[in-house]
């Protein structure tokens, strides 16, 4: 409940108090242009880094392994650019601290630590490979190929 409260009430206004401060200090339209420049920066970013994620997840996925790691980065380059997207200073910094490698390595070492994830098929072979990186929840489910090229999932 803290963190909605956080969410929709302090964030707004912490921002909005960010771009009165700095358009008195700038002006009104170098502040637009920095929310501008940061917004595009910040999708170039997004566009770079989410496209190598989902060729290391889609290669890893190819050579039999769970990409656990890429779809932890995937989760928080989505939100990093969602973000970035938001106008405001303070939504931009915590989007391009998720777009900073160290930065997301040391977030997605956080979240694997607490999964579990069991039971990984491939192409209709049971995989004996668990991927468990500490206590923490369970992700148990099961795929399957029928031959139309859709994959089917059952949890």
């Amino acid at each position: 409940m803290r963190f909605l409260f956080l969410l929709f009430i302090v964030m707004p206004v912490l921002e909005m108090w960010l771009l009165i401060t700095v358009g008195t200090k700038i002006g009104a339209l170098y502040t637009i242009g920095l929310v501008l420049l940061t917004a595009v920066i910040g999708a170039k970013l997004l566009r770079e880094q989410g496209l190598d994620t989902l060729w290391r997840g889609r290669s890893k996925l190819q050579e039999g392994q769970l990409p656990a790691q890429e779809i932890a980065e995937g989760m928080i380059i989505a939100i990093s650019g969602a973000l970035l997207l938001t106008p405001g200073f303070f939504t931009d910094a915590v989007g391009f601290a998720g777009l900073i490698p160290p930065v997301r390595a040391y977030m997605v070492q956080q979240i694997l630590s607490k999964m579990v994830v069991t039971n990984f098929r491939q192409d209709q072979y049971r995989s004996s490979q668990r991927y468990d990186s500490g206590s923490g929840d369970v992700i148990d489910g099961e795929s399957w190929d029928n031959g139309d090229g859709i994959d089917k999932f059952d949890r």
